[in-house]
């Protein structure tokens, strides 16, 4: 699903400045002991660790939300510490991919302070709902792969489980080519925006017909309209 492309594989020039020097992409990932493939599912499996520490329920349409972190920081002091525990799980990956220790100082940091102010009852769960560090983490993650290796792509960390879903069907499953199919293949990865578009069409629809019937209500008692 994810195939190399030219612009990964090849010697490349940013296309934003014919001027600047070439990267070898590929060598790059050769260098890390790691190929296309292995760094966009090691980043899915990021994706998916930080939806659920930080964004697995998600405030209706906002991309704000909460998942396990606030969650265990309703636990005083040991699930605020068993948070940070598990935050040091995203860590590790971001590790794996060759990213720099210093680039992951400010998710550490976030980390720390979500400890930190998660232990305080009540106010500090709620708080802790906006510090979000494994999301910072992926941030920072997918930022040092799209310079150092040249992925651009954003649907493997955006819907990781519906991309995780998706992979195995091409795979595994005896429709595979129905799977393969691009048109399919957006579709299914669309899912949400699609059910989201129905929601807010249903909603749309709701409302004008409550206005429509107090509009009607409203002629029949005062005689206007």
């Amino acid at each position: 699903m994810d195939k190399p492309n030219k612009f990964s594989i090849r010697k490349t020039r940013k296309a934003a400045d014919p001027n600047a020097p070439i990267i070898d992409y590929q060598a790059k990932l050769a260098e890390q002991g790691l190929t296309r493939e292995q760094v966009i599912a090691t980043e899915r499996k990021l994706a998916k660790f930080a939806n659920t520490m930080d964004s697995l329920v998600r405030v209706p349409f906002t991309k704000q939300g909460m998942g396990a972190d606030a969650a265990l920081s309703t636990i005083p002091l040991a699930g605020d510490l068993a948070g940070l525990a598990l935050t040091s799980y995203a860590f590790i990956l971001g590790r794996q991919l060759g990213v720099p220790a210093h680039k992951m100082t400010p998710a550490v940091r976030l980390a720390l302070i979500d400890m930190v102010v998660g232990i305080v009852p009540g106010v500090g769960t709620v708080i802790d709902i906006f510090i979000r560090p494994s999301r910072k983490t992926l941030g920072i993650v997918h930022e040092h792969l799209h310079h150092e290796y040249g992925i651009t792509e954003t649907m493997h960390m955006d819907r990781p489980f519906l991309h995780q879903s998706l992979e195995d069907k091409q795979q595994q499953s005896r429709f595979g080519w129905f799977w393969r199919n691009p048109v399919v293949a957006w579709l299914y990865l669309h899912i949400p925006d699609m059910l989201g578009l129905l929601v807010i069409v249903v909603i749309g629809w709701g409302l004008w017909a409550v206005l429509s019937w107090l509009v009607g209500l409203f002629s029949k008692t005062t005689g206007f309209g």
